[in-house]
Parts: C-alpha cells; sequence; structure tokens
C-alpha cells in the first residue's frame, strides 16, 4: 500500500486535509478517497493514466537513447503480457529510479 502512496504523489495528488487534522485522505483524479482506498494495485482505470504520464517523463529523458536503456522498457514489457501486477510493479520501479536521480 505504500507504493500507492508513492504513485499517488507522483501523480501530484494531495492530502488536503493533513494540515487541518491528521487525516489519510487524499484527491485523486478520480475524487478523494483513504489511503488504504486507493486502487493503483488493483484497477487498469487507475493504473493507465499513471503509465501515461511514466511515458511522458520517459520521452522527457531519453535524450535520444533506445528505449530498451531506460527503465520505461519495464513498463513496456508488462503492459506487453497485460499484466496489472508486473505493470503496477514497473511503474513503482519506474518512479523510485525517477525519485533516485532528481
Amino acid at each position: 500500500m505504500k507504493n500507492n502512496k508513492l504513485i499517488a504523489e507522483f501523480m501530484g495528488c494531495t492530502n488536503p486535509f493533513n494540515e487541518i487534522h491528521d487525516a489519510t485522505l487524499y484527491k485523486v483524479e478520480q475524487g478523494t478517497f483513504e489511503f488504504d482506498e486507493l486502487q493503483y494495485h488493483t484497477s487498469w482505470d487507475w493504473l493507465m493514466p499513471v503509465v501515461e504520464k511514466c511515458l511522458e517523463m520517459h520521452n522527457n529523458l531519453i535524450d535520444g537513447r533506445d528505449v530498451i536503456d531506460t527503465s520505461y522498457s519495464s513498463i513496456a514489457q508488462a503492459l506487453q503480457v497485460v499484466s496489472l501486477k508486473e505493470t503496477y510493479q514497473a511503474i513503482v520501479e519506474f518512479i523510485n529510479q525517477l525519485n533516485k536521480n532528481n
């Protein structure tokens, strides 16, 4: 579940209630949800916008390099086998690598 928080933050989702009180609500594209209700790990509808943002980030990073040389290739491979679990894990790895490089 901590990876759902990582993805939500990557997507620019916020916890607007955190400063008011210690709430665990996140305002995401789909609405406002408790932390444990985030569905990136179980829903293609939640995950595909993340894939799109990763692709945008990838395109900004490659600078003429081959796709295989970037961490986005793992996402592409997971999508080819239509595995939500593998795509989710590849996205988490992509975000972690991006955070590590920044």
